[in-house]
C-alpha cells in the first residue's frame, strides 16, 4: 500500500484505525493526535517526515523533548504514540522497516496516587448534601459523590452515564469504560438512595423542559452544553467546592482522588486485588497493584506517628542533636 504524502494523513489514517480496530478511547486518540502532530512539526523543521526519519532521528526528537523540560511521563507517552504509528505504517506497507521498534523509553516516574482518609470522604459526602443553590442541585451533587465513591468510576464514565442504566432501583450499574469495554459495579445502599432521590428531581425538571418543546436528555446528569451532560471540567470545579465546604484541603481533592480512595479503602478492608481490578476496569492487574504500595506507605506512616517506640526514638534523636 502506498504511503500518504501528507504527515497529517498518516496521523488521521492511523487514528481512524485505532478507533475502529483497537477501540481506543477518545481521550487516548486525542493524546496520540497531539503528540504525533508535535513530532511531525519537529520533523518538518528539519526537512524530513514520517517516511524518511530513522532511529537516530526519533532519538534526537526525544532528546529535544527532554531539553524542553518535558516530564518523563510525557516523553514516555510521546514515544508510545510514535511506536504505535510506525508499527501501523510497517503493517500497512508504508515503510519497509520500523525505526522505533528498538528504542527504549525514559520510563515513568513512579508516584503513588494521592488518596483520602475515610473521615475526609465522609465529610465530603455530608458536605455534598448542603452544597448547591437549589434542592435539585444538592440532590445531584449528593448523587454524584455517592456514585463516585461507591463505584470508583472514572469521572468521564460518571458524567456520561445514560439515565436508562439507572432506572428500576438497580443493585448494579453497567458502565462503559475505556476502549468501549463494559463492566458491572455494585451500588451501596446510600448510593442507591441518592440515585433514587436525584432521579425524582431530574425527571421532574426534564418533564418541565419537554413541556416547553425541548428534546428529552438521555443522560443521568443532563446539561444544556454541547455534550448534553455535565462536563468533566464542571465536576472538577464542583468537587473542589465540596471539599472546601467539608473542611478538606481542595489541593488534595480531584475526581480521581475519590477513585483512588475507593480502591485503597477496599483493599484496606480485605478486598481481593483481582476484584478491585475488575471494579476499576483495569486491563492489567499490575496497574491495580499500585494501591498495595499506597496502603503499605500509609501503614508505615501510622506506625511512625503512633507507635511509642517510634516516638521515643524520635525524641532521643532530637535530644542527641542538642
Amino acid at each position: 500500500m502506498t504511503a500518504p504524502r501528507d504527515p497529517l494523513q498518516w496521523i488521521s489514517t492511523f487514528l481512524d484505525a485505532e478507533a475502529a480496530e483497537a477501540g481506543a478511547a477518545t481521550n487516548t486518540l486525542l493524546a496520540y493526535g497531539r503528540d504525533l502532530k508535535d513530532f511531525a512539526g519537529w520533523l518538518a523543521r528539519r526537512g524530513t517526515d514520517f517516511a524518511g526519519i530513522d532511529r537516530d532521528g526519533i532519538e534526537a526528537y526525544l532528546i529535544a523533548c527532554e531539553a524542553q523540560g518535558l516530564s518523563r511521563a510525557t516523553r514516555a507517552r510521546r514515544l508510545s504514540a510514535i511506536r504505535q504509528l510506525f508499527r501501523f505504517a510497517f503493517d500497512e506497507g508504508w515503510r519497509g522497516d520500523n525505526p522505533a521498534i528498538q528504542i527504549r523509553g525514559p520510563g515513568r516516574d513512579r508516584r503513588l496516587p494521592k488518596t483520602l482518609e475515610v473521615e475526609e470522604v465522609t465529610a465530603m459526602l455530608d458536605a455534598a448534601r448542603r452544597t448547591g443553590r437549589t434542592e435539585a442541585d444538592r440532590l445531584r451533587n449528593t448523587c454524584l459523590m455517592e456514585l463516585l465513591y461507591a463505584t470508583g468510576m472514572r469521572v468521564s464514565e460518571l458524567v456520561s452515564l445514560p439515565v436508562a442504566a439507572a432506572r428500576g432501583d438497580p443493585r448494579m450499574l453497567l458502565i462503559r469504560g475505556k476502549g468501549d469495554k463494559e463492566r458491572m459495579v455494585p451500588l451501596s445502599p446510600p448510593a442507591r438512595e441518592a440515585l433514587g432521590d436525584w432521579l425524582t428531581a431530574r425527571d421532574a425538571a426534564e418533564a418541565a423542559r419537554t413541556d416547553k418543546g425541548a428534546a428529552p436528555s438521555r443522560f443521568l446528569f443532563p446539561s444544556r452544553g454541547r455534550d448534553g451532560h455535565l462536563t468533566r471540567h464542571r465536576f472538577y470545579l464542583l468537587i473542589k467546592e465540596i471539599a472546601v465546604a467539608a473542611g478538606v484541603s481542595p489541593d488534595k481533592v480531584t475526581p480521581h482522588t475519590l477513585r483512588h480512595a475507593f480502591a485503597t479503602h477496599l483493599l484496606a478492608n480485605g478486598a481481593d486485588l483481582r476484584v478491585i481490578q475488575t471494579l476499576l476496569g483495569h486491563a492489567d492487574v499490575s496497574t491495580t497493584e499500585i494501591y498495595t504500595h499506597v496502603l503499605d506507605e500509609r501503614l508505615a506512616e501510622l506506625v511512625l506517628e503512633h507507635h511509642p517506640l517510634a516516638r521515643k526514638t524520635a525524641g532521643r534523636t532530637s535530644s542527641d542533636g542538642q
